[in-house]
């Protein structure tokens, strides 16, 4: 079947590839096959999938001389999905997919984790699992927003070393009152996605945890609401009723970021495969660098270009598309 041919809404092809179990994916064609292809993943999911990014993907295919076949297409957190076996994995294709712009979130991965496996998810917490920066939203309501945000900006760009940038910021707080930090969590917005996320982890035998440069006030807030599992973030260093300025302990940084998570991986009895990482910061790399997978969410393009995979046009839910896509799509193939 040529591409032309195929309908554009996915809901159309189950009729039209009725014919096959699985379709390779050619330059200007689709062609029946029964043998999958493991050797690496490409994910494709988002409310606007359609025949139009197969026609955009099948030449930077072609030009990296990546074989790719076609598994049913699926739904999972109510987005369509696509998940397509290669023979290989190509980071030369997976940084042209990034320089492409796409209608929806698309991934190259050499390994994709599996839900129907015990598996560990670690977490940032700001502008990951909550959509704000807390330490700003402090200093906003102390008076000094704009010199605090402006560091912060510096420092999710991987302009600042993190901990000397923290502890600037948290200078600039002493003296505010520790009544702040009570009405900055009673506000925290949650990030879209991230009840269901937690649940569909948490049903599935995953280990969840939140590894923060931000403050243990916050995301001690979200460990009770969710039962997650860990936290592991900053402790704020109060006398009086007052911020004093500093940060009490040890910092939790980059560094100490890819600890936790290669030690409660090590605890668990967990495979590196099996250990997803979710950030939005330079400071998340490492982090990301030492999961199995890891995931850049509306991150800074340091990060995009960094992280295996990158959701642009999706929340926390599209972190349940690309961990549950695998065992989705086998099971459908095998029906």
């Amino acid at each position: 079947m040529l591409l032309s041919q195929l309908a554009q809404a996915p809901t159309d092809w189950p009729a039209q590839l009725a014919s096959a179990p699985l379709w390779e994916l050619h330059i200007d064609a689709l062609q029946g096959t029964s043998h999958p292809l493991t050797g690496g993943w490409l994910v494709l999911f988002g409310h606007d999938l359609a025949a139009s990014q197969l026609r955009q993907l099948a030449p930077l295919l072609a030009l990296e001389g990546v074989q790719a076949c076609l598994y049913p297409v699926t739904c999972l957190a109510g987005v369509p999905l696509l998940l397509i076996g290669t023979d290989s994995f190509s980071s030369a294709l997976a940084a042209a997919i990034k320089q492409e712009s796409w209608a929806i979130d698309i991934c190259h991965l050499a390994h994709l984790p599996s839900l129907a496996e015990p598996g560990l998810l670690v977490m940032d917490m700001d502008s990951t699992a909550i959509q704000m920066e807390c330490i700003d939203e402090i200093a906003r309501l102390a008076g000094v927003g704009e010199q605090v945000s402006a560091v912060t900006a510096a420092a999710m760009q991987g302009q600042l070393e993190f901990a000397d940038s923290l502890r600037r910021r948290v200078a600039l707080l002493a003296g505010a009152p520790v009544t702040i930090l009570d009405q900055v969590a009673a506000d925290m917005p949650w990030m879209p996605g991230l009840q269901l996320m937690v649940d569909t982890l948490k049903q599935s035998g995953w280990t969840l945890a939140i590894a923060s440069g931000g403050f243990t006030r916050f995301a001690g807030e979200l460990q009770q609401a969710l039962g997650l599992d860990a936290i592991f973030a900053n402790e704020l260093a109060v006398a009086d009723g007052k911020l004093t300025g500093q940060v009490a302990g040890e910092i939790v940084d980059a560094d100490a970021k890819a600890r936790v998570l290669t030690r409660l991986a090590a605890e668990r009895g967990l495979a590196q495969a099996q250990t997803v990482a979710v950030g939005d910061g330079a400071n998340d790399l490492k982090m990301m660098a030492a999961a199995g997978l890891g995931i850049a969410i509306h991150a800074k393009p340091l990060v995009r270009a960094q992280a295996s995979a990158s959701l642009t046009h999706h929340d926390l839910e599209g972190v349940i598309c690309l961990l549950g896509a695998r065992a989705c799509a086998e099971m459908r193939w095998h029906r």
